[in-house]
């Protein structure tokens, strides 16, 4: 743990998409980037994959770049909506927005290369896959961070 400055927190990064899960994350880094007097990165993972144009039906090829700016539009609204969220708070955070396939692997890195000492995430994200009892992504960021991982329900 890097950044760690005693029983604190340097660097608190909190994953956000919307979900009501997400908000609660959010909500829970404010409170301890305040107590901590920490750095807040809010971070949103989008991805602008397309499943592959198999060309078997007789139907229009698909214009991939206009759906890859709307998709990159809502990310970065998202984001914003995030920031807001924190700054309303009281907390002024900091905003990145990853493009990945895996959201995983993107959040898992952006902590490394950022030191982060903490990384908030709600039990569900927007996925849908509820039949977990922790959604796929905060599962993973548990299973493999090499930072702590506070999952919010």
């Amino acid at each position: 743990m890097s950044g760690q400055t005693g029983l604190g927190f340097a660097k608190i990064m909190v994953a956000f998409d919307t979900s009501k899960d997400s908000v609660k994350a959010v909500e829970f880094g404010c409170s301890l980037a305040k107590k901590y007097e920490s750095t807040l990165l809010i971070v949103h993972v989008y991805s602008t994959a397309f499943p592959a144009y198999s060309g078997v039906a007789p139907m229009p090829i698909p214009e991939y770049e206009g759906i890859a700016e709307l998709s990159k539009e809502r990310a970065r609204a998202i984001l914003a909506d995030g920031i807001e969220l924190a700054e309303a708070r009281g907390v002024k955070a900091e905003g990145e927005l990853l493009e990945a396939n895996s959201t995983v692997q993107a959040i898992l890195e952006f902590a490394a290369s950022e030191k982060v000492d903490l990384i908030i995430v709600g039990t569900r994200g927007m996925t849908g896959f509820k039949k977990l009892i922790l959604g796929s992504v905060s599962n993973g960021l548990v299973n493999h961070s090499e930072c702590p991982v506070l999952v919010v329900r």
